[in-house]
């Protein structure tokens, strides 16, 4: 088990996990906003306990990783996990993404996967893609109002607005008859105020007006799309249904009832899911 930092070509330095033999097959996970690495405590034990190599870092402006001033975007934050990939020289790797971590995957594999032997099948759970916000040509993504109440919510009171999210739709703790984890809430919490609240301002406008479109087309590994229908951040009809159709090679997964952090109220479900796409 190893950590460390590298240092990008723009100079942001970015922390990473690398856990497990190195000989073993890798599966890198990439984090949702406002997170860090820390959010897949739950997969990264459970693949190393079943013999992978297991890689997450922080992306830049995000836990450990230095707090730039400028470049809080799509493209860089791809950009980042390749300089992630290409020094570890991981090969045959498994990209698994969440939220705006799966718009980060579907820009890796699109434009920095290569060669091809760097990347054997992708993960999009709960993802981004192809665009959240709603335009004239996608009717049915958010209004942009809702974005621009984020951001100010986060410029009013950062620390509030992450107990908000955490406490209630992000795991949808809001709903009637929720078993409320409290200690999920205050490490969702923690690793938010971790971050920079300018890299987070930023990236809300990074998650939601990215037009990722031809990325999902241009992806030909095997991809796994899956989201819970019950996901309040991330609407899955203009999400999961609409990456399943740009896709050339995916299956889709669908999760009645599960939240937009399904991966860790139902970690039990997901990961046997998520083991069996992989060996598949």
């Amino acid at each position: 088990m190893s950590s460390g930092f590298i240092k990008t070509t723009d100079g942001a330095e970015v922390f990473y996990k690398d856990w497990g033999p190195k000989s073993a097959q890798p599966i890198v996970f990439h984090h949702g906003w406002p997170l860090s690495s820390d959010d897949w405590d739950a997969q990264m034990l459970f693949f190393l306990q079943n013999g992978y190599r297991v890689v997450a870092h922080d992306r830049r402006g995000h836990g450990r990783s230095s707090q730039v001033g400028a470049d809080n975007d799509m493209h860089h934050y791809a950009a980042d996990a390749s300089a992630v990939v290409k020094h570890l020289d991981l090969r045959d790797a498994v990209h698994i993404g969440h939220s705006t971590g799966g718009g980060e995957v579907a820009r890796y594999v699109a434009k920095f996967g290569q060669p091809q032997s760097r990347v054997a099948k992708a993960v999009l759970v709960s993802s981004v893609p192809p665009l959240m916000v709603k335009t004239a040509d996608n009717p049915g993504g958010t209004p942009i109002e809702v974005f621009d109440g984020f951001r100010k919510a986060l410029a009013a009171n950062r620390a509030q607005f992450y107990l908000d999210v955490a406490s209630g739709p992000f795991y949808g703790f809001n709903r009637p008859g929720a078993k409320i984890a409290q200690g999920v809430i205050e490490i969702w919490w923690r690793q938010g105020m971790t971050g920079a609240a300018l890299a987070h301002y930023e990236g809300i406008k990074a998650f939601s007006e990215t037009d990722q479109t031809d990325d999902l087309k241009a992806i030909t590994v095997p991809t796994l799309v899956t989201q819970g229908d019950d996901d309040q951040i991330v609407p899955y009809k203009d999400a999961a249904l609409l990456q399943i159709k740009l896709l050339k090679n995916g299956a889709l997964k669908m999760y009645p009832g599960y939240p937009h952090g399904m991966l860790t109220t139902h970690a039990d479900v997901i990961n046997p899911d998520l083991l069996a796409f992989i060996k598949g």
